[in-house]
């Protein structure tokens, strides 16, 4: 990476000033994946504390040299610029630099996207990323509201057309069973079941469902082929790729310099093992998404000495990957990953237990194991604190029958976040009943309770 580590957060985005946009080169292409990833983290932001204002803050760029020509890739220390934007702002220059298209219409792959070892899959500049289509159509999706609610009705616009565009772009990527990595310069694949390795590839899998543009047929087909292929009993792990990179023909950068079932190279990378966590409960598959989650928790890596002696790291961090490979399958990489952590703590709370914040509301949606018949949340907001029960009579993994705030019909899809320094309790109930098939004038009741 020729800038700054892949952190970005509202007060810090990661930028090039204007004046550096346009440059030709390793540059240009290796900040791409920094900036993609800023806006997805300010919609989030936004999301959860309900505060547009910290879109209108004024935070400066970073600033660093570009590249020489020769140069694929540079560590330096990036300093702030002397140049200034709002964050909205930062966030709109990422996605217009992102907007890119290939032959293939999907969004190019220049030195790597989210794998930093694909870095000679785009060398030449004309290599493409499905994963990448995924990523950017859901932030399109959810950037474009934002757009229009600052009045930015064009642009908002634009980002739904473009939007769609990649929708239909991005079904071309189908290979029969699941759906591409993407192309190389020349054109071929990436990712491809005719392809001797790199096979498969679960970002581009999971992405596909969590990003909600493909259809539920075509997600559960391609989350069918992570479970063939990429998660691994054996070693209680979940592959990013197989078959690794070895000796074949292609060369899709230093990726292939790990030895095989190495990190990235068909190893667990566990960022992308939390994807597939998440995606399994968007599809509602409760039991899955808690096995999977499981399988990746380091505490049950170090239960007993055996697991222990085969992990040999700490089981309160997480790692950032798992060996796949040989006789140091299960054993942990790198630990102490906060990127992963923070993907981990998500699939738990949000995708699992459901609950998720929507500015002065939150909703509670679970995905749990069918055989749990209850669990619990206790969630402080300032001085304020929720005590949620989740009961499951039924023995189901989705599905909100009831719910009641405090003994009042609720709306589990919008409940009302009261910051008055109090206890309220919350229950959810599980069933098959649907929120507008209960009693007459249910309906009514949690419109009122909701309103309040």
């Amino acid at each position: 990476m020729a800038f700054a580590p892949l952190v970005v957060a509202a007060t810090e985005p990661l930028q090039l000033p204007e004046d550096e946009h346009d440059e030709e080169g390793a540059a240009d292409e290796d900040d791409r994946r920094d900036r993609r990833r800023e806006p997805r983290v300010e919609e989030g932001q936004g999301d959860d504390a309900g505060d547009r204002d910290v879109l209108d803050v004024q935070v400066p760029f970073l600033d660093a040299p570009v590249l020489a020509p020769d140069a694929h890739d540079a560590y330096q220390q990036a300093r702030p610029s002397a140049q200034q934007a709002t964050v909205f702002e930062h966030c709109v220059r990422a996605i217009e630099k992102g907007l890119t298209s290939g032959t293939h219409g999907l969004p190019l792959m220049g030195s790597g996207d989210w794998n930093d070892g694909l870095n000679r899959v785009g060398i030449a500049g004309r290599g493409e990323s499905t994963w990448l289509g995924f990523f950017l159509y859901s932030v399109l999706v959810a950037f474009a509201p934002i757009c229009e609610a600052r009045g930015d009705r064009a642009r908002a616009d634009r980002y739904r057309t473009e939007a769609t565009r990649l929708r239909t772009m991005l079904a071309f990527s189908w290979d029969g069973e699941w759906y591409l990595r993407g192309y190389y310069d020349d054109g071929t694949p990436l990712g491809s079941m005719h392809s001797a390795e790199g096979r498969i590839d679960s970002i581009a899998q999971s992405w596909a469902v969590l990003s909600g543009a493909v259809q539920p047929s075509f997600a559960e087909r391609a989350m069918d082929a992570v479970r063939a292929h990429l998660v691994n009993r054996g070693s209680q792990s979940v592959l990013l790729l197989a078959p690794p990179f070895d000796r074949g023909e292609q060369d899709p950068g230093y990726i292939k310099a790990y030895p095989p079932g190495i990190r990235e190279n068909g190893g667990q990378y566990t960022h992308a093992a939390a994807w597939v966590v998440m995606a399994s409960a968007r599809l509602g598959n409760g039991d899955e998404a808690a096995e999977l989650f499981h399988m990746l928790n380091p505490v049950n890596k170090t239960r007993t000495g055996a697991r222990l002696e085969r992990y040999k790291a700490e089981p309160y961090v997480i790692a950032g990957d798992v060996y796949a490979n040989g006789p140091h399958a299960g054993r942990a990489g790198w630990t102490w990953y906060t990127g992963a952590a923070g993907w981990m703590y998500r699939a738990g709370l949000e995708s699992i237990l459901g609950l998720r914040r929507r500015g002065a509301e939150f909703e509670v949606d679970p995905c749990i194991p069918s055989n749990w018949s209850d669990c619990s949340i206790s969630w402080r907001i300032g001085a304020t604190r929720y005590e949620i029960s989740i009961v499951n009579p039924q023995h189901r993994c989705r599905g909100v029958a009831a719910a009641t705030l405090d003994n009042v019909p609720a709306d589990p899809r919008a409940v009302p976040i009261r910051e008055d320094g109090g206890t309220h309790t919350l229950r959810i109930v599980l069933g098959d009943r649907k929120l507008d098939e209960q009693a007459p004038g249910a309906a009514e009741k949690l419109e009122r309770a909701s309103s309040r």
